[in-house]
């Protein structure tokens, strides 16, 4: 059987005071937040992004993968007492899975760390309506969608999967280096039949692929010395 993952983003806000303590203090805090990334980041993925300058309430996401949620609840716990994590808040938590596609064959049992520029991330629900339709209607309505996707090659698309494990019934994660591609698609997927069935697609997170040790340094514009980054 097919190993499915468990996927966590965790938006984080930093409080602006944090940004008026000493230099010594603030890169204190920034290793020990780096440290309980880089453990968890052996044998598991773990990327980092900047939010700085594209939202106003949150400043940096945590795109955690594993097979066991434990391992999940283990990393949040030991980022928990970190310096800097005392200073911050979570704004946004999304909590999904892995699982094969009903409508499509290229279907991801994780997420693939394609390494683009920017990860677009957004909540997604259906109408109940949608999942009242037979489900040969369903999947010929999915076609369309899928068939649309693939007229932007450059865009990489990652679905997990929530239902009964969080508010929301899908994360949804386009991955590229081209925003305008991105945006077009967005654009042309409204036009679908598919999209009649859109309950809730917000709040839409646009994020800056970066090292962990970058990130932080997005926080306060401080750079920072370690031995290794994640």
């Amino acid at each position: 059987m097919p190993v499915r993952q468990f996927v966590k983003y965790t938006f984080l806000k930093v409080d602006p005071a944090w940004r008026r303590l000493d230099d010594e203090r603030r890169a204190a805090d920034k290793r020990e937040f780096i440290a309980a990334c880089q453990d968890f980041g052996e044998g598991h993925l773990l990327r980092a992004f900047s939010l700085v300058g594209t939202r106003g309430d949150a400043d940096l996401m945590l795109l955690s993968q594993a097979q066991n949620l434990e391992r999940i609840h283990e990393f949040h716990v030991i980022l928990s007492q970190s310096g800097l994590m005392k200073w911050c808040e979570v704004p946004y938590s999304f909590l999904a899975m892995t699982k094969p596609s009903e409508y499509s064959d290229e279907s991801r049992l994780e997420v693939r760390p394609a390494h683009g520029q920017y990860l677009f991330v957004y909540p997604f629900v259906k109408t109940r309506a949608w999942y009242a339709l037979p489900a040969d209607e369903r999947w010929r309505i999915m076609q369309e969608h899928i068939k649309v996707g693939r007229e932007y090659p450059s865009v990489d698309l990652n679905t997990s999967y929530s239902f009964g494990l969080d508010d929301q019934e899908f994360v949804v994660a386009f991955e590229t280096d081209h925003p305008a591609d991105f945006v077009d698609l967005v654009q042309r997927l409204r036009t679908t039949e598919s999209s009649s069935y859109t309950l809730r697609d917000t709040p839409t997170f646009t994020c800056i692929s970066c090292s962990v040790q970058r990130a932080l340094g997005a926080l306060d514009g401080a750079a920072l010395t370690v031995t290794q980054s994640v």
